[in-house]
């Protein structure tokens, strides 16, 4: 089954699709640098990502990387959420010299909690304060709670890998099925 998730606004086009499974991910937006951060963390949740978006990146790479955590949130919550799913995970994941811990709940309660500093403020032309903007829209908008917490880091780069690799990982984890609700109230709210 795949959810389809389209968002249109004066500033970008996005359309998601997000699929279980580990075909690889067709990721075609207009930056590089956050259209690799996708592929890896598709690839290390175990899902099938394709993502068609545009924007407003004259302006610069915001309004984009806001709305590719929004889209892909609100796929990820219509796909996961009914699912007696195992609810929490987490990953400690090194990237050479930098290492990331991070933790999921999915707990119907959507907060971002961020310990991460990038070495530099960006990577090429992309302003890595963008990062904490798609997490943070992301765990809004799927209704999860997700710590990221910064261990080590080497260089910028690698730092920004070892956070989308790390919470693939701990969403993998998370989604993997289980026989019973994963909460004592009986459902997850």
């Amino acid at each position: 089954m795949a959810i389809v998730i389209e968002r249109e606004t004066n500033e970008t086009k996005i359309k998601v699709k997000l699929n279980k499974g580990t075909k690889r991910s067709d990721i075609d937006v207009p930056c590089g640098f956050i259209a690799h951060m996708l592929d890896l963390f598709s690839f290390h949740a175990g899902i099938s990502l394709t993502v068609e978006g545009k924007g407003d990146i004259q302006v610069d790479y915001h309004h984009l990387v806001e709305d590719l955590g929004i889209a892909i949130g609100q796929s990820f919550l219509q796909l996961f959420r009914s699912e007696n799913n195992s609810r929490y995970g987490w990953s400690i994941i090194p990237m050479d010299g930098s290492l990331v811990m991070t933790s999921i709940d999915i707990s119907g309660r959507g907060k971002l909690f961020w310990k991460v500093s990038f070495p530099t403020e960006r990577c090429g032309d992309f302003d890595l304060e963008l990062i904490h903007e798609f997490w943070e829209s992301f765990s809004r908008e799927s209704r999860v709670t997700l710590h990221v917490q910064e261990i080590t880091s080497d260089n910028s780069h690698h730092l920004a890998e070892a956070v989308f690799k790390s919470i693939g990982k701990t969403l993998r984890q998370a989604i993997t099925l289980s026989e019973t609700t994963q909460s004592t109230k009986g459902m997850i709210s």
